[in-house]
């Protein structure tokens, strides 16, 4: 295993440490600032527009993609240690690449899945960042941790499909550019467990589609990943070429966009935590308490070190992953993708934690960064598979190896 960066991603890892540091930290108080100007939390704010534009200018869009086609044709490799400099900024930095989830798995999905038609009509316009999407997978009436127990029937009619059911938790509904869905669920209930289920393009404004709320993640709208939403599906009629693939592969194709998608949530999950500490490095070396700087306290020094420690596991796990995937693709690299899945959030959410700690009442305040990264933490405990579900598939496949 060859962790060094080569020259690309040197060269790409300096132009986005510029970004950041000219364009994105300045901008934070001024997106916070028009959002509230705004009064509506899931708005987007101009500030965003011009990020956008500015990093359009500077080459750093797409970069997600492995697809030359389509995005800027990095391995997971080389992609991994910048997606890890946008989850400095995970408010901001994103999006403002075209990086931001949802629409880094939904296009994924429809550039491996799409028809050529599909590819054209939403794919493309998402590529250029004209639009955004939304992924609808997750119910409130079953345990959504199990995939295959998904309710929402896709129906066929003719040269139609019919959609019913309730998704919640559908991330990027919220974000008004918002115009297509990814919608799973249930096309042959009476199928083998894994080939009952499908995924079908499901355009906003379609008759039926009812965005009943939005969604807050510990008060947090959740914004910058487009916000999440309850949504009904009232006899939704969509025409047939609207199924991604074909009927009966839905679970496959999930657990093919939710693989990149884990790996990417823990890159930035480290530019997180390395934010986070520095952030606590700061605080203490300029915080004087009973009489001398927080950082003389050995208790401080312990959360520094042991932070320090923890970031750096994770984040050779996480290079470990990423070199897997590109050698021996996503299925060989699945033990690995599982354990980044539970180690990092855990090591992102310490390390931020001890940063708030540090920062007393400023921490949980809107004066720094700190509250909605511990948020946004915690609740990838959560997204993409709880913690419980990937332990018990990973002791599975442990216990395997001695049966």
């Amino acid at each position: 295993m060859e962790f060094a960066y080569d020259d690309r991603t040197v060269e790409l890892r300096q132009r986005l440490e510029a970004f950041l540091t000219e364009c994105v930290y300045p901008a934070e108080p001024v997106h916070h600032a028009q959002v509230l100007a705004a009064g509506d939390p899931w708005a987007r704010p101009p500030v965003m527009a011009e990020l956008k534009a500015q990093a359009r200018e500077r080459g750093l869009w797409n970069l997600f993609l492995p697809d030359a086609r389509y995005g800027a044709g990095l391995t997971n490799l080389q992609y991994a240690p910048l997606a890890e400099l946008t989850g400095r900024s995970p408010h901001l930095a994103p999006e403002a690449l075209n990086c931001a989830a949802p629409d880094t798995g939904n296009m994924e999905l429809l550039a491996e899945f799409g028809s050529e038609e599909q590819r054209k009509q939403w794919l493309m316009p998402l590529l250029a960042g004209e639009i955004r999407s939304a992924f609808c997978m997750t119910e409130p009436e079953v345990a959504s941790s199990d995939a295959t127990n998904i309710g929402t029937r896709i129906t066929r009619d003719g040269d139609h499909y019919v959609i019913n059911g309730r998704k919640w938790w559908s991330s990027g509904a919220m974000d008004p550019r918002c115009e297509i869905f990814i919608v799973m669920g249930k096309t042959d209930p009476d199928a083998d467990r894994h080939r009952q289920q499908s995924m079908i393009l499901v355009p906003r404004d379609t008759p039926g589609v009812t965005v009943r709320r939005g969604m807050r993640v510990f008060g947090y709208s959740d914004a910058p990943h487009g916000g999440h939403a309850e949504i009904d599906f009232s006899d939704v009629r969509v025409p047939a070429e609207n199924l991604v693939g074909e009927e009966g592969t839905g679970f496959a194709i999930a657990q093919a966009r939710l693989g990149p998608g884990r790996i990417h949530h823990c890159m930035r999950l480290i530019g997180m935590a390395e934010r986070a500490l520095e952030l606590l490095c700061r605080r203490v070396l300029d915080r004087v308490a009973f009489g001398r700087p927080l950082a003389e306290q050995g208790v401080v020094r312990e959360w520094i070190a042991e932070s320090r420690v923890r970031i750096e596991q994770a984040r050779l796990l996480v290079l470990k992953t990423a070199w897997l995937m590109d050698t021996v693709g996503n299925k060989g690299a699945h033990t690995e993708i599982q354990a980044i899945k539970i180690a990092t959030p855990l090591m992102a959410e310490w390390v931020i934690d001890k940063a708030i700690q540090a920062h007393g009442g400023a921490g949980v305040s809107q004066d720094t960064p700190l509250a909605e990264l511990w948020a946004a933490a915690r609740t990838l405990r959560l997204a993409d598979g709880p913690d419980e579900v990937h332990r018990a598939s990973l002791a599975r496949r442990e216990l395997r190896r001695y049966s």
